[in-house]
């Protein structure tokens, strides 16, 4: 029965990863409802703090970018990145990282892909190089961000009071040496430029040769007045968070009772809630020293993007927990051994999930629990945590086909057998040191 329970999940998690948006989420609800009215399984809890969050930090990102602050954010990447035209491969990733971090999300770089693909294809750099590596390095900024849904999961989920910054300082440095790898794996990968025969092939169109050497002017549109001030309070935002998660002597402390979303039974605040709390706060001071309308922050693209984000974790997440909790002596049983002999070997479960769910925060919240309950240290787990960024071994996710989108040259590609693509050999590199790296760090700074 459980294999065909099984086939129940893989089938919805493919099928909804095909129809894109919520897909996932909806189809996620089929499979659970097959579950509950037909095998009789008992629901586990729906991934009720995970949501929150990403509701609230995409909410205010969503205010910050209806205020303008993500094109000021991109004016000064674009400087960064037009500065050193000839170092694009490696300026370009650890700009995109960084940009991550900073906002919890890596939709935030679909404004910079174009700015990266045209400063290399100027200085006849094979745009592939920087384009993959940048994407790469997007995602694992998710699992080094403070205000990350990942992150967020992540510290619901381990035990003993886990703190945010025990994450940062283990994930930050650890993915930065994985991105430094997937660049040096990158820097010479493919055809120079005027070897390709893609390229090549296609210079002999007057035109396309004409407007890929054509200078790209900035854009000079003037920055909404509240641009600069909607950046300053997110930043400060970030901060406020890190430090309440450094020091929990800033916290109120309440009289020990029953736990709920908010609390935990020994009286202290959650640190879900703390960033809930932060994030909306943000977003309230936004609107009201911007000026900005509520309705443009409605029909920003992250906000869009992060409702489709909310129900695709809501439905897979509730569905694969449901499928853990009703086997999980099986599954403990079968794992356990191996697990205990190899800790490491739980990153390849966590990875080849994320290759389907498309979602680090989804794989992290399903089955993450099951490395608690088998006994995985905390730091191990840390350590492992950048290995939930397999989703770009299908290239269905969109910062993927935006790349191979704004690479006019061809170049970034995904290959006959579709998993031959642009972005396989520098996403393999980047995560399998990454996760070697968090091991290292794990053990140096826990």
């Amino acid at each position: 029965m459980i294999w065909l329970q099984f086939a129940i999940l893989l089938a919805a998690i493919f099928i909804g990863a095909r129809m894109k948006g919520i897909g996932l989420g909806v189809m996620g609800m089929v499979a659970l409802a097959l579950y509950i009215f037909l095998f009789r399984m008992r629901p586990a809890e729906p991934p009720i703090d995970v949501m929150l969050i990403i509701l609230a930090v995409v909410s205010t990102a969503a205010t910050m970018q209806a205020a303008g602050g993500m094109d000021y954010l991109v004016r000064v990447a674009e400087k960064i990145l037009r500065s050193k035209p000839s170092m694009i491969t490696l300026m370009g990733p650890l700009v995109t990282f960084f940009f991550t971090v900073f906002a919890g999300t890596a939709h935030v770089t679909y404004s910079l892909l174009p700015i990266i693909a045209e400063v290399a294809t100027k200085k006849r750099i094979r745009p592939e190089r920087p384009l993959s590596i940048s994407v790469i390095a997007s995602h694992l900024g998710i699992t080094a961000s403070p205000i990350s849904a990942a992150t967020a999961a992540m510290i619901t989920i381990l035990p003993g009071g886990l703190e945010p910054i025990q994450i940062l300082k283990v994930c930050i440095p650890a993915c930065l040496v994985g991105i430094l790898a997937g660049v040096v794996v990158v820097w010479k990968k493919g055809k120079e430029l005027e070897k390709d025969p893609v390229f090549l092939e296609k210079m002999k169109d007057p035109e396309f040769a004409a407007e890929l050497d054509a200078e790209t002017k900035s854009d000079t549109k003037p920055l909404k007045p509240g641009a600069k001030i909607s950046v300053i309070i997110f930043a400060v935002a970030v901060l406020v968070i890190v430090l309440a998660g450094a020091f929990k002597g800033m916290l109120p402390t309440f009289e020990p009772g029953v736990a709920n979303l908010s609390v935990n039974a020994n009286g202290t605040i959650k640190m879900a809630a703390v960033i809930e709390l932060v994030m909306l706060a943000a977003a309230a001071l936004m609107l009201l020293f911007t000026r900005t309308s509520t309705t443009e922050v409605a029909k920003a693209s992250l906000f869009t993007a992060g409702a489709q984000a909310v129900v695709s974790i809501f439905g897979v997440v509730w569905m694969s927990a449901t499928f853990m909790a009703a086997h999980e002596t099986t599954i403990e049983h079968a794992l356990g051994d191996m697990v205990t002999a190899a800790p490491w070997t739980f990153a390849i479960a966590l990875f080849v999930l994320s290759m389907l769910l498309f979602s680090q925060a989804a794989t992290t919240k399903a089955l993450m629990p099951l490395g608690v309950l088998l006994g995985i240290a905390p730091h191990n787990l840390v350590a492992m945590f950048p290995a939930t960024n397999g989703d770009f071994v299908l290239p269905g996710y969109p910062t993927l086909l935006a790349a191979i989108n704004f690479d006019r040259t061809g170049s970034t590609h995904i290959g006959k057998y579709l998993v031959n693509h642009s972005f396989m050999i520098p996403g393999l590199v980047s995560v399998s040191a990454s996760v070697a790296a968090g091991f290292l760090f794990a053990n140096l700074f826990w």
